[in-house]
């Protein structure tokens, strides 16, 4: 029988109070406030401290505190990307982020899902689908991209947007839920 962390890795319903799960939890909750609190006159210790808490790091991302994440090593940000303010990135199942991104302030990504059904969801079961983001995309502030959703290179997401489906690359998506309004050439 697997474990509650071997599901949720495999995409599965399972029960997140799993000790595994928790000690998972607890080490990102350790790292981001190290990360959150560190000094901006220190910002190798900085680095430092999200090196250790995420998954991969590109070369020249930049990341501003404070940044809140589930595992953290289920998160991989490609390189000269820049993640703003307030950033809440849900890391239950793996979030990939590619190069040249940039992500506004508040944003959140989410790749938890809970049961629409009253009972499985009472006994706290939930599951979790990735989220892919493409090279060069630009999602304003306060943008959410929802589970399992993939956007595609070049894609600009407006202020505010709930993307619940896939973004195709190169178009400038709004609203909610986020909708295509312009192809870019």
């Amino acid at each position: 029988m697997s474990s509650m962390r071997e599901r949720m890795l495999a995409g599965e319903a399972y029960l997140a109070d799993d000790p595994e799960i928790i000690a998972d939890l607890d080490r990102a909750a350790r790292l981001s406030e190290r990360f959150n609190t560190s000094s901006a006159e220190d910002p190798e210790g900085r680095l430092a401290a999200l090196r250790e808490l995420l998954g991969s790091l590109g070369e020249g991302t930049w990341v501003r505190p404070p940044f809140h994440c589930d595992y953290g090593w289920q998160t991989h940000l490609g390189p000269r990307s820049v993640v703003n303010f307030n950033a809440v990135f849900l890391d239950v199942a793996r979030i990939t982020i590619g190069a040249d991104v940039q992500i506004g302030p508040n944003v959140q990504l989410l790749t938890a899902t809970h049961p629409v059904e009253a009972e499985p969801r009472r006994a706290k079961w939930e599951a979790a689908q990735p989220i892919t983001i493409g090279d060069n995309v630009w999602l304003g502030g306060g943008v959410i991209v929802l589970a399992g959703v993939t956007i595609g290179e070049n894609t600009v997401v407006g202020a505010g947007a709930v993307v619940t489906k896939d973004l195709p690359a190169n178009v400038i998506a709004v609203g909610n839920p986020a909708r295509v309004v312009r192809e870019l050439a």
